[in-house]
């Protein structure tokens, strides 16, 4: 792991490769697109391929798709209703009790959350907050289901007022997605699940399918694939984010715990090889015992080989003067995760501008976050915090603005208003104000 001294050289070290990255593949990527399309594609041209092909042909490109990149003859596109019902039987009642239990903080977290429609009469204006009519949701397979990620993302699409909710995950033996995703759905109250996968799964929500309906909005995590697909497909219709590997900063001072540092790092390196676990400190020290406490945790971990190849990569310890720099290092960051293991952490929370979630102190710790605290576990990363959030029953709603002025308060604006058109060359704009003043 990476351990650098000193405001610069933090700053400089932790805005590496920042940007999120959507153009770098293994060579190994550029062979079976070959074997795939019969000639050498990048990235986003594979990608492009498969989008018109889904809009062009439908269910049959899916199909035809799922074969050739996945291997699967996809006999049935959308999950039986009763299948996914009876999911639950398959799955350990402790897991769908833990599940349920997280449904249930996630329901009344967004609850919490809601907009609600506003009118001053006497100024005129006002908004209606209308939701979306139709969500759809992407539960990536990889190496581990994520029915975690059914419950962050549906709830709050659900919370928020939309009529139907679709979800779409890899079908995986048995030509289904994972029953444990197929109960979380159930249990997030999704209305239809299909088993489709990648970026082919983005193009059948955006687009719509004979099969798959149309969505206004598609949100969820996944692979590169899926994430340049939403990038592709946005503007046609809405999308959460585009999200790259999963990062946690933590700032901390010598008061801090070594052990649930190091801890916490892990929690998030494990997830993939190319995620940031990164610490924060004022103490040479922490920063000492941190990086022993990693890796002789390292050692007893099932996914120890994915978590070293994270923390030897992207893994860093930057050691700063005071609290102050490392929260200012943490704002420039702007992590997907802000943990603040410091003796006073409220005091520093007005000085947060940039995190898609802040978890204040060492026991309101990430892996909370990830599953039953609240709040969507799917959150901004590479940096995109400055500018978005995380998935909320805001990515569904929508403001409209509504302008209902008095007569006498119209002629007086409209003055304003003609005057104002006039300047701008825009005669219609300006008669259609004034011949209200004549009107009066």
């Amino acid at each position: 792991m990476k351990v650098v001294k000193g405001y610069e050289k933090s700053r400089s070290a932790l805005s590496e490769g920042r940007r999120l990255d959507l153009s770098s593949v293994p060579q190994a990527f550029l062979d079976s697109s070959e074997q795939i399309f019969g000639e050498r594609l990048t990235p986003l041209e594979v990608v492009s391929r498969i989008i018109e092909d889904v809009k062009a042909n439908g269910d049959d490109a899916i199909r035809r798709l799922s074969l050739l990149i996945e291997g699967s003859e996809q006999e049935r596109i959308e999950v039986d209703p009763d299948v996914v019902k009876s999911a639950a039987d398959s799955v350990d009642p402790l897991v769908l009790e833990a599940l349920s239990l997280s449904a249930d903080r996630v329901r009344r977290y967004h609850e919490a959350s809601m907009s609600n429609d506003w009118m001053d009469f006497s100024a005129g204006y006002g908004a209606v907050v209308r939701p979306c009519e139709r969500v759809g949701v992407y539960i990536p397979g990889g190496s581990a289901p994520l029915p975690s990620t059914a419950i962050m993302t549906a709830i709050p699409a659900r919370v928020a007022g939309v009529d139907e909710i679709t979800l779409c995950s890899p079908a995986r033996e048995g030509g289904l997605p994972d029953p444990v995703v197929l109960a979380a759905s159930q249990i997030a109250g999704v209305d239809r699940v299909f088993a489709v996968g990648g970026a082919q799964a983005i193009a059948a929500m955006a687009y719509g399918t004979e099969t798959v309906p149309a969505a206004d909005v598609v949100c969820g995590p996944g692979n590169l694939f899926v994430t340049l697909a939403k990038k592709l497909v946005y503007g046609d219709v809405g999308i959460d984010g585009l999200y790259g590997p999963t990062e946690t900063l933590i700032v901390a001072d010598a008061s801090a715990n070594p052990t649930l540092c190091a801890a916490d790092m892990l929690a998030q390196a494990e997830h993939d090889a190319m995620a940031r676990p990164v610490l924060v400190c004022t103490s040479e020290q922490l920063a000492a015992q941190v990086a022993r406490e990693v890796e002789t945790r390292l050692r007893r971990l099932s996914r120890e080989s994915v978590a070293r190849a994270s923390v030897e990569g992207q893994g860093t310890i930057a050691v700063v003067e005071d609290v102050e720099q490392a929260i200012e290092l943490a704002n420039a960051f702007a992590p997907e995760h802000m943990c603040l293991a410091v003796a006073d952490p409220w005091s520093w929370i007005g000085k947060i501008r940039n995190a898609g979630a802040v978890f204040v102190g060492e026991f309101s710790h990430e892996v909370l976050g990830d599953y039953v605290a609240g709040p969507s576990h799917v959150m901004p990363t590479s940096g995109t915090a400055r500018f978005n959030s995380g998935v909320g029953v805001h990515k569904f709603l929508k403001t409209i603005p509504v302008i209902a002025l008095e007569d006498a308060e119209s002629v007086a604006l409209s003055r304003t208003a003609a005057i104002i058109a006039r300047a701008e060359g825009l005669t219609a704009h300006a008669e259609a104000a004034e011949i209200r003043q004549e009107l009066s």
